[in-house]
């Protein structure tokens, strides 16, 4: 039986859109697109900690990435050549934030004029964070968890993610999905009690 990869469709299923939007295939690529939003926007906000930010740098990501499929040597792994573009898409912002700042730095009025530019309109989870005095602790504790923790853990609760979402994304099966979930909690709820575990028991 085929393993189920992104969005719970075939492996070669992925593999095969991946083919056809190196060949030019945008609905293609818009299926890729669907498929691993909720994986980048979750990488790039881990990167960054500014949730607008991570908006306007995921949308910079599949912009690269659709400019640059020709360059895709294996499409079976499209997922870890795309997260290598978001953290190359990050690594541009900080320099360029950076050299920014020592040139000629942003006036507040010019700050509030141009969130218009980044802010989405619409409610979302990372809105709903970006609010919360807790951010930046809940980004701490989650960079001091190992990987596969934080991923899935960032997908729910950052991104707002399901689990079988989560769990094709990912590639996990829906036990090792629910147990990096139980050990990721635990290590928060130990090493950082401020923040509540409240809502974020797994099911």
């Amino acid at each position: 039986m085929e393993r189920p990869g992104v969005s719970g469709a075939p492996a070669e299923q992925l593999r095969a859109d991946a083919i056809r939007a190196g060949q030019g295939d945008r609905l293609a690529f818009h299926r890729l697109v669907r498929a691993t939003a909720r994986l980048v926007l979750t990488t790039v906000v881990l990167e960054v900690r500014d949730p607008h930010l991570a908006d306007d740098l995921t949308q910079e990501t599949y912009l690269r990435a659709w400019r640059s499929m020709g360059t895709l040597n294996d499409p079976g792994k499209f997922n870890a050549w795309l997260i290598g573009i978001a953290k190359s898409v990050c690594v541009d912002a900080h320099k360029h934030r950076s050299r920014k700042k020592r040139t000629a730095p942003q006036s507040t009025d010019d700050a509030k004029s141009n969130e218009h530019l980044i802010r989405d309109p619409g409610p979302d989870p990372l809105e709903q964070l970006s609010q919360s005095d807790r951010r930046e602790q809940l980004l701490a504790a989650l960079e001091s968890l190992p990987m596969a923790q934080k991923q899935v853990l960032s997908m729910r609760y950052l991104a707002g993610a399901d689990y079988e979402t989560i769990a094709a994304q990912l590639n996990l099966t829906d036990g090792a999905l629910r147990g990096h979930l139980h050990r990721g909690l635990a290590a928060l709820r130990e090493n950082f009690p401020a923040l509540s575990p409240t809502g974020h028991r797994p099911a």
